[in-house]
């Protein structure tokens, strides 16, 4: 005889107490004899609420996917063995389900984070593809002294990204491996190019120190001075020699190169020193010369100037900072001289007056039968070719007044 009882379960006088799993089926799940029918039945309907919490619990982490998918299958095939064989009072069946809702949930959260691995793989993928795509550009090239670092900074990017499977990974990590030993290989490969360029410009540069040497007591100025411009020349062709020598064997060279041309200097400066008084005599033939412009009288001008450049030239050197200067003025003369003459032939030239007295003769019978267009135009009341008349007969005579001057500076 039951003594007491509610929607899901009751308790019999033993004090065993039961919960009803469908319609007209019911389970023991335990016996409470420390109390009343009623506090059997508050505890093992605090149990069921303590489950249901539990439930509500895992309800919200799968639904805001704190939990991976197969973690949250596990979860829930536990917890629905839990409601299955609970010993509570409850609607058990309620909280499977509850339970049993959440399975197409974590199907979809499991698709998408499939999905969402394979996009990632894919990104990983392309990734290291690119990173051995870098590396082979770099193992083709000859950056020898920036390809190494950039090889390693894209081995730490590698080890930054994700493992993929297996053959994946290792057929991408065999090509940035061969590109990696290619480019070291070539880098050796130029290095030792280099230390025997280093060696043949070293013997190279030697010589041309001995030969430099041997010719910084020379005073025959100018050739020895071309001679030194071809051994720079071969220095420059010759390229680095080692870094042991190099700038031993280049102080060397230009000890030399400064004695020689010190020595020069001196030279040419106490040669300045005699040619001083030379300047001062072209400076004097320089107002002569200058005085003649503005030129008036061509032929006096020319015998004029002749006389001065006589004497300009027995007046001999100058000092080379003198030189621009004094020639540049006595030029400007003998270009003023030379342009009149050129003018006057150009002026006096029969060819050229002819041409332009026949266009003068030409344009004055084209002005006369415009004129008498114009004047039947004007007769007829033809306004519209009036005017076209009038514009022509102004454009024309403007081109024979231009011409009658061209005519006229070539009669004079």
């Amino acid at each position: 005889m039951a003594v007491t009882s509610n929607q899901w379960g009751r308790v019999e006088d033993d004090g065993t107490v039961y919960v009803r799993t469908g319609e007209g089926a019911e389970r023991a799940v335990g016996q409470y004899a420390a109390g009343s029918p009623e506090e059997a039945l508050a505890f093992f309907t605090q149990r069921f609420e303590a489950l249901a919490a539990e439930v509500e619990l895992l309800e919200g982490r799968v639904n805001a996917q704190r939990m991976a998918p197969q973690e949250a299958t596990e979860s829930v095939r536990s917890m629905r063995a839990q409601v299955t064989e609970a010993n509570a009072v409850g609607d058990l069946a309620a909280l499977g389900a509850r339970l049993d809702a959440l399975g197409p949930v974590v199907a979809l959260q499991r698709q998408a984070k499939k999905a969402e691995d394979a996009r990632r793989v894919a990104e990983t993928v392309q990734a290291k593809e690119a990173l051995v795509a870098q590396a082979e550009q770099v193992g083709a090239g000859t950056d020898w002294r920036g390809g190494g670092q950039r090889l390693r900074d894209l081995l730490d990017q590698w080890k930054a990204l994700p493992r993929l499977d297996r053959r994946t990974d290792d057929a991408l990590w065999q090509r940035y491996a061969a590109a990696r030993s290619a480019y070291h290989k070539a880098r050796k490969v130029h290095h030792a190019e280099m230390d025997e360029k280093r060696a043949g410009a070293r013997v190279v540069k030697e010589r041309l120190v001995k030969e430099a040497e041997a010719l910084s007591g020379s005073t025959d100025w100018g050739p020895t001075s071309g001679k030194y411009r071809d051994l720079m020349r071969d220095w420059k062709a010759a390229g680095p020699a080692p870094r042991e020598v190099e700038d031993t064997l280049w102080q060397r060279f230009r000890a030399a190169q400064d004695v020689f041309f010190g020595a020069r200097d001196a030279a040419n400066a106490e040669q300045d020193k005699e040619f001083a008084q030379n300047a001062e005599v072209k400076e004097a033939l320089l107002v002569e010369a200058e005085a003649l412009l503005p030129i008036t009288d061509l032929d006096a001008a020319k015998k004029s100037f002749r006389a001065i450049s006589e004497r300009w030239d027995e007046a001999g050197k100058v000092p080379r900072d003198r030189i621009k200067e004094l020639d540049g003025r006595i030029r400007k003369v003998e270009q003023a001289i030379r342009g009149l003459e050129d003018e006057q032939w150009r002026r006096s030239d029969p060819e050229k007056s002819r041409r332009a007295d026949g266009m003068v003769a030409q344009l004055e019978a084209a002005i006369t039968k415009v004129e008498s267009d114009l004047e039947k135009a004007r007769a007829a009341g033809d306004e519209r070719k009036a005017r076209d008349l009038e514009n022509d007969l102004a454009s024309r005579q403007a081109f024979l007044d231009m011409a009658r001057r061209a005519s006229a500076d070539y009669s004079r």
